[in-house]
């Protein structure tokens, strides 16, 4: 007997709001019902182009939908999310999921009392190199990760880490099993009022150590992952959607084994999983626990950059430039 047909709808209608316009109105098991937007022409504009009735409220979008991505800015998914939980919907939040913990505990327990899936966007977990690179964890010892981008106006209202690298702080936790005993970070603002580039250095109590980079200012785009564990390195290329296994066997040979890997959009697989989950009623593997986790951990990087900051003022204060 097949499932019935669910109704969606997405509440901005900006760069990555668009996107998930797209993946929704070409999913057979879902109806792209209703798209709101605080600028109503450019919800139009959006619904025009890919289906579903534009909407002038949340309210009307809620009637209108069994669920919802919220991919507006970052400062109002708390507000826009429990607005829609509380309205009986289940959600995709975009990450990060929240500004500040409190916010994200408040859609946590909204989607806990009113019985609704909760998922947090973070993409890189679909991305079936990844899969690929899960399969092959043992005991993760060293991780190097590399970010970078070029420079776009998109995601300002928040700084590099809580735009990019999260992503990659998302996957290191889910990969340890463990929040970091140690962190060390320093960033810097270049083109906008936020650090656009940072570096982090991550200790656990288990011993592993993950290194971080993510840039907002680069002349290329890199998105690269990389982890060590016993007798194998593990490299998986996001963008390419490559996995590769060096091991060294038993007798001392070194064995450059790439991974399988069914290459297929992200955003398609997260939203497919979304709605398995909206069926199944089963909590989704990146939950509300799993995206304040992450939230927590960029939030306390933010704060050891701020420390690195004043360091910095100081010194270009002493030294007069």
């Amino acid at each position: 007997m097949s499932q019935p047909v669910i109704r969606m709808g997405v509440a901005g209608a900006g760069v990555f709001g668009r996107n998930h316009l797209r993946v929704i109105a070409a999913s057979p098991r879902a109806q792209l019902a209703a798209v709101y937007d605080p600028d109503l022409e450019r919800a139009r504009a959006a619904a025009a182009e890919f289906g579903g009735q534009a909407c002038a409220s949340l309210g009307e979008l809620a009637a209108r939908c069994d669920a919802a991505v919220v991919a507006s800015p970052t400062t109002t998914h708390a507000e826009v999310a429990c607005r829609l939980l509380e309205a009986g919907l289940d959600v995709l939040v975009e990450k990060p999921m929240a500004a500040t913990e409190e916010e994200a505990r408040r859609m946590i327990d909204a989607a806990r009392r009113h019985g609704r899936i909760l998922q947090v966007g973070h993409l890189e977990r679909f991305n079936p190199a990844v899969e690929s690179a899960f399969r092959l964890l043992r005991l993760p010892l060293f991780f190097e990760v590399h970010r970078l981008s070029v420079f776009s106006p998109r995601s300002l209202d928040v700084d590099v880490v809580a735009d990019l690298m999260i992503h990659d702080l998302d996957l290191v936790l889910a990969m340890t099993g463990e929040q970091p005993s140690e962190v060390r970070a320093a960033g810097i603002a270049v083109l906008s009022p936020k650090p656009d580039i940072a570096n982090v250095r991550l200790e656990f109590p288990g011993g592993c150590i993950a290194n971080l980079t993510a840039s907002r200012v680069s002349t290329e785009r890199v998105r690269k992952l990389r982890f060590f564990q016993p007798r194998q390195y593990v490299s998986v290329d996001y963008s390419k959607q490559e996995c590769l296994s060096i091991r060294v066997t038993e007798d001392r040979q070194v064995r450059f084994e790439p991974q399988p890997v069914a290459k297929s959009e992200p955003l398609a697989r997260q939203l497919d999983s979304f709605l398995g989950c909206i069926q199944t009623r089963q909590p989704p593997d990146v939950d509300g626990e799993a995206g304040a986790r992450a939230l927590s951990l960029a939030l306390r990087i933010a704060g050891r950059i701020a420390e690195h900051g004043k360091l910095v003022a100081a010194r270009l204060r002493s030294a007069s430039i």
